[in-house]
């Protein structure tokens, strides 16, 4: 499949041979076999070859959960006239279950607080051993920090995703601030003491914690393995981020540092972020070509992915899965995961090394910080300047380059198009909202000012 070449819900429900109406039906009754056998028709064995489950799998040491490698995000919801399209979830999980991917991670903040009922509606169409859902304490705000608030959270997890206990659940983006929010949020009021408690009684089934910044945090958790046994850690991984933190911010550490402390701890890890926020899966085109020379038939995205996967501590790698092409490219990587080669990793560092040159803005499209007051799409104008620096639209030369006009028009046209006037840089208002929310702890307002400048 091309690149470029989206596989709708009608092209998907032709590869299917079934309707919309006959798929549901046919999963109410057994969803698993159901859409197996429509993948799989005993007419064609070519076909039932390629369906028959390869999926790579980890064992959770500490549960004996039988975890495939490739998990799935639910925070990108595909969205239809602004409205998730519960029908296109529904039908990329069938296929996501079909072909053995079993984990599927969420949180209540995702896709503006409806990822969790979405993924709920999805899964409960599904037998409950057939899948893991992983959901998290989103307390981020401290209006949220008193016991009963969290608390209500917990609970409504539960309700939202149509389930009596959680497989997966994890104190969500710790470390942002340092001690001086994880103590109030999860230690002074007893909340990690509760969830503990959850833990015990089976509701949750493994307990561990998504880490965003501050590395003081993440150091104080695993030390305390001994009285808290995590279960897993939730870290950001991928070859660029191996050597190089993502961020560059104080107090920061790199990929690497976080994955040997927890393989020395005994603590797998699922992994976010694979793809730096899909920076990975559109390179440079001059990156891009050493890849391509390697393995010319696989995408820039599965490169990254084996790269993860031919870690052995890692448990789950979790992608969002937009797209149905995505879904589709990502099942066949890891059915079965190809490991890369040590010359293939030699090629992953030159290019990790390589980027740091380039003067993108660590953004993951993960949109906490939304929404703006002022109606600034954050995520979008990193997005199209992030884009104009892989394709070399910039950095713009000198103003006296023969050149110069020319790339600069470009540039401020293709803006144009790309975002409407009322969500663009110039109308940010410096108002620092946005600064505690953000996980990679960009300085929003100081590059939305660039981004005007720019202009």
């Amino acid at each position: 499949m091309s690149d470029n070449k989206q596989l709708n819900r009608r092209q998907f429900l032709k590869m299917t041979g079934i309707g919309s109406a006959s798929a549901v039906a046919m999963l109410a009754m057994k969803p698993f076999d159901a859409l197996a056998k429509t993948f799989a028709p005993q007419s064609s064995p070519r076909i039932q070859q390629e369906v028959q489950n390869k999926m790579t799998y980890r064992v959770n040491r500490h549960s004996g959960d039988k975890v495939s490698l490739l998990g799935y995000g639910m925070m990108r919801l595909p969205r239809n006239g602004g409205q998730i399209d519960q029908e296109l979830v529904n039908q990329e999980v069938d296929y996501a279950i079909a072909h053995g991917v079993n984990y599927f991670d969420t949180a209540p903040m995702y896709a503006g607080g409806q990822s969790e009922i979405a993924t709920g509606i999805a899964l409960k169409r599904h037998p409950r051993e057939s899948f893991y859902i992983a959901t998290k304490m989103s307390n981020q705000r401290r209006n949220l920090w008193p016991l009963e608030e969290s608390k209500k959270m917990y609970y409504q997890s539960f309700k939202s995703l149509q389930v009596d206990y959680i497989d997966y659940y994890l104190m969500h983006s710790v470390g942002g601030s340092g001690m001086q929010d994880f103590t109030p949020r999860f230690l002074d009021n007893h909340l990690l003491d509760f969830l503990l408690e959850e833990r015990k009684a089976g509701r949750i089934r493994n307990l561990g914690f998504s880490y965003h910044g501050n590395v003081e945090v993440f150091d104080w958790l695993i030390d305390h393995n001994d009285t808290y046994h995590w279960d897993f850690c939730q870290i950001e991984l991928n070859y660029v981020d191996w050597r190089h933190a993502s961020s560059g911010r104080k107090g920061d550490a790199d990929a690497e540092y976080l994955y040997n402390k927890c393989e020395k701890a005994g603590i797998q890890c699922v992994i976010m972020e694979p793809l730096l926020g899909g920076r990975l899966a559109q390179l440079p085109e001059e990156f891009a070509q050493r890849l391509t020379a390697l393995r010319p038939n696989d995408s820039q995205a599965s490169w990254s992915f084996r790269w993860v996967g031919s870690l052995p501590n890692i448990l789950t790698a979790l992608s969002g899965m937009t797209l149905m092409e995505h879904l589709v490219d990502n099942v066949k990587t890891f059915s079965p995961l190809d490991p890369c080669t040590d010359q293939e990793k030699e090629v992953l560092a030159k290019i990790a090394d390589d980027m740091r040159g380039y003067p993108t803005v660590p953004c993951t499209a993960c949109e906490y910080c939304l929404p703006c007051p002022y109606g600034v799409n954050i995520p979008g104008n990193f997005a199209y300047y992030n884009e104009s620096v892989n394709k070399k639209l910039l950095p713009l030369p000198d103003k006296t380059a023969a050149d110069y006009r020319e790339r600069h028009k470009a540039y401020v046209e293709g803006y144009k198009k790309a975002l409407p006037e009322q969500e663009r840089a110039d109308q940010c208002m410096d108002c620092e909202g946005c600064l505690s929310k953000c996980p990679q702890q960009i300085r929003i307002p100081n590059q939305m000012a660039r981004l005007v400048e720019l202009l």
